[in-house]
């Protein structure tokens, strides 16, 4: 039996094609192709918690599924340091009922839930539709700001949560997950991730010494590493490379990213097989930048046989307009 992790779950459904699979099981639910029962509700008094139970079978012309998604709501959780929301789906086989696959369900309700209202922003909203308003800064909240992104060209969003620190934090979380613009890339030159200088305005440092501190020492591989070797980090590598670190907390996509921005921009021919490498990564996001960075190290024939070699077969939108601009 497949069995996936959270992590699994979000890079198995990139955004794009959970809107468009949201559009499916809703057109599938009109014409009365898809079954879903009211779910079943199972109260769990000693903890004031509920746990519910939703089965669905989908049997469209071309295809079928049948799953059941198992959700537990348990308030006492964030104290504890976890989840209110707890869920798993087990997915089986239609035509034999075998369990075929169990899903950490909490990250899938969150993608699903996110790209519902990216179809329906993809349906409905104008198509110059620049401004995006979020309410609740929760896990929700950023899969629908990421679906919204991916329907629209969005430039400017409103956050609004009752809690203002977690409002700052989905906020300064969220930000610069897409794509690079164009007009900034040439003009980040060589930085990854941080600033070159940074200034602290202090009220008392009269008696300050270097800290002794080993958590603020630099680490001995992070010294000046080279892009070859930060491009081919895979995302074990990168968590176990900057564990306890800010860095971590951007995520390798977009560290990788920015490695690759670096990269076209360095001048560099002896990093092209390094970049493309990076063309056939699981991210769109990586692969989008990989194709830039293509186009600024590659000579005008060269990049012209690898985009015909290459931008047919992609079926991801951003990375497709990356080789249509590049």
């Amino acid at each position: 039996m497949l069995i996936l992790t959270a992590d699994e779950v979000r890079k198995s459904l990139p955004m794009n094609e959970a809107i468009q699979a949201m559009k499916q099981a809703y057109a599938s639910l009109s014409d009365r192709r898809a079954v879903a029962p009211l779910r079943t509700r199972l109260p769990i008094p000693n903890s004031d918690a509920l746990s519910l139970f939703m089965p669905a079978y989908v049997h469209a012309a071309d295809n079928q599924a049948l799953a059941v998604k198992a959700v537990s709501l348990f308030p006492t959780n964030p104290a504890r340091g976890l989840a209110y929301i707890q869920a798993a789906v087990l997915v089986f086989d239609p035509q034999t009922g075998r369990a075929a696959a169990l899903l950490e369900g909490s990250s899938l309700t969150a993608i699903r839930t996110g790209a519902a209202g990216g179809a329906a922003v993809d349906l409905l909203s104008r198509a110059d539709s620049r401004i995006a308003a979020i309410f609740g800064a929760g896990a929700q909240g950023r899969t629908q700001l990421e679906a919204a992104c991916t329907a629209r060209k969005i430039e400017t969003v409103y956050i609004f949560d009752p809690d203002m620190h977690k409002a700052g934090a989905f906020a300064e979380e969220m930000k610069g997950k897409g794509p690079i613009p164009r007009e900034f890339r040439k003009a980040i030159g060589n930085r990854i991730y941080g600033c070159d200088d940074c200034l602290a305005a202090c009220p008392w440092n009269k008696f300050a010494s270097e800290s002794r501190e080993q958590k603020l020492a630099a680490r001995e591989e992070n010294r000046a590493p080279s892009l070859s070797e930060l491009a081919g980090l895979d995302d074990a590598a990168f968590r176990a490379r900057f564990s306890k670190s800010p860095i971590k907390r951007s995520g390798r996509e977009r560290f990788i990213r920015n490695v690759l921005i670096a990269m076209g921009n360095s001048g560099s021919p002896s990093l092209v097989p390094d970049v493309l490498a990076r063309l056939n990564d699981e991210s769109s996001l990586v692969r989008g930048a990989a194709v830039w960075a293509a186009s600024q190290l590659m000579n005008k024939d060269e990049f012209a046989a690898l985009k015909k070699e290459k931008s047919s077969s992609e079926t991801d939108e951003t990375v497709s307009a990356e080789w249509d601009a590049a």
